[in-house]
């Protein structure tokens, strides 16, 4: 299987190939680890590629033989390297293997290696001092987004048809929008994050991946969703599987449109207009849209977010730190990794209680707005992907505030529903002049994938993005 041939199938279709005899999956499996080679001394997306194995079985999931990446956060599988993009992790091995990672095996995903992450994935951009900066396809100048960069930079070139990833703030959506991907963060609860945790950021993150497709996404959500013995979090199942929601009729939907950032960030023109193009083309789809906009306590959401974000890095260090047996400091940590590990060391376990608390509130305002709206229309970034290095956290003189300050005026829209637990999913509906993609946000009600998944495959037809290419592309090769 050439090059050309292997980057412009999707994962379905290549399982399609696969499962009819035209392609046999080692051919597949060829093909991807060329993409890699050919684009990754570049793109720096895959930091470790496992060595292959001729002749294995391979289950008969809905994705047999379809070439798959792992984040290195969260997603685990025993025995291999689980060093979260930082230095101090530096040959950390996972004990467990996650019952995502079982998931994704049973489907008959090939994982053949690990994405890059920022460090502990505390950033929207991925840049590591540990393995080095993630390049954009669509401009290697560019950051990739994050933390879900490597993820998304090896899908946008064509390496990977879709990559695991995940969103505690934004990392799956952050990312998409930045390479012009797919980005669908689920529910709260819909991916089981066991056995090693019950959740993360007390509810916040949530795992699934990035794709070119919607059919890609709905059918990996297929795969790998529903409970775990033990998950505190346990939804209803839906009522008809995800797969079957692309191409189905979508009802007449109440759409709000919101462009302004809740904290009053600044928002790039060009990502104004593309959102409102996206409402307008739902509006023309048949969908009542209007603009409307959540109202909730914006300073103590922030103030809730710092605590729980600072809170979770200083646990997470020391944890790692009394695994490895290395110290938290500059040799180990980046300097913004460090100062939130700091300030996190002082937040206290009543600090933590309150911004549950103030989580909830906001939850609950958000909560009634959507009572009168099935769908909220946002960008997904507050502009297209900036450059590398003007957000690299091992710049000198960053504070906790000032780093958690910085990520919040890139990204002031996507964290909002992290806390919420709804479901939200970025696509690639806009391009700036320059040639860079901008991602629109759309939030569904909790629970509500199923619309989404309908909503975005109607767009996916009506404005499509698949025949889009970068110049870093494998199918050029």
């Amino acid at each position: 299987m050439n090059l050309h041939d292997y980057a412009n199938e999707d994962a379905c279709g290549l399982a399609e190939l696969i499962r009819r005899g035209d392609v046999s999956a080692a051919e597949v499996e060829t093909a991807a680890r060329a993409a890699i080679a050919a684009l990754n001394p570049t793109v720096n997306a895959v930091i470790e590629i496992e060595p292959a194995a001729p002749g294995r079985p391979l289950p008969d999931g809905r994705f047999r033989g379809v070439p798959f990446l792992r984040k290195d956060l969260v997603a685990q599988a025993a025995g291999a390297l689980n060093e979260c993009g930082s230095r101090l992790a530096e040959g950390l091995r996972a004990k467990v293997t996650s019952e995502l990672t079982h998931r994704h095996d049973a489907a008959g995903l090939v994982t053949l290696g690990r994405t890059a992450t920022p460090e502990l994935g505390f950033s929207v951009v991925t840049e590591p001092v540990a393995t080095g900066p993630v390049r954009n396809p669509w401009q290697p100048d560019r950051t990739a987004g994050g933390s879900s960069g490597g993820a998304a930079a090896a899908v946008a070139s064509g390496m990977v048809p879709m990559a695991h990833a995940n969103d505690g703030g934004g990392s799956i959506r952050i990312p998409a929008a930045c390479t012009g991907l797919v980005g669908l963060k689920p529910t709260r609860g819909r991916v089981s994050l066991g056995p090693g945790h019950g959740s993360v950021l007390l509810g916040l993150g949530i795992e699934h991946a990035v794709t070119r497709t919607v059919r890609d996404c709905a059918a990996l959500l297929d795969a790998t969703h529903g409970p775990a013995i033990g998950d505190p979090f346990v939804l209803p199942a839906p009522v008809r599987p995800y797969a079957e929601e692309v191409g189905a009729p979508v009802e007449r939907l109440r759409i709000a449109v919101a462009t302004d950032a809740w904290n009053g960030a600044d928002v790039d023109a060009d990502v104004v207009a593309a959102t409102q193009a996206a409402a307008r083309l739902c509006e023309a789809l048949g969908h009542d849209v209007a603009e409307a906009a959540p109202s909730f306590d914006v300073e103590a959401f922030d103030r809730a977010n710092l605590r729980l974000w600072t809170g979770s890095i200083a646990y997470a260090v020391d944890k790692i730190a009394a695994a490895t047996g290395r110290q938290p400091e500059p040799d180990t940590l980046e300097v913004a990794t460090l100062a939130c590990y700091e300030h996190g060391r002082r937040v206290t376990a009543a600090d933590i209680y309150e911004a549950d608390d103030l989580i909830n509130a906001v939850s609950r305002k958000v909560g009634g707005f959507f009572a009168d709206w099935d769908v909220l229309i946002t960008p997904t970034v507050a502009r297209t992907a900036p450059p590398l290095g003007l957000l690299s956290g091992a710049a000198p003189g960053w504070t906790a505030e000032s780093w958690t300050a910085a990520i919040f005026a890139f990204a002031p829209f996507t964290a909002l529903f992290n806390a919420t637990g709804q479901p939200a999913i970025s696509l690639p509906l806009g391009w700036a002049a320059d040639g860079l993609p901008i991602g629109v946000q759309f939030v569904g009600r909790f629970g509500r994938e199923d619309v989404l998944l309908r909503l975005a495959a109607s767009l996916e037809v009506a404005h499509p993005w698949i025949d889009r290419r970068p110049p870093l592309w494998a199918g050029a090769f």
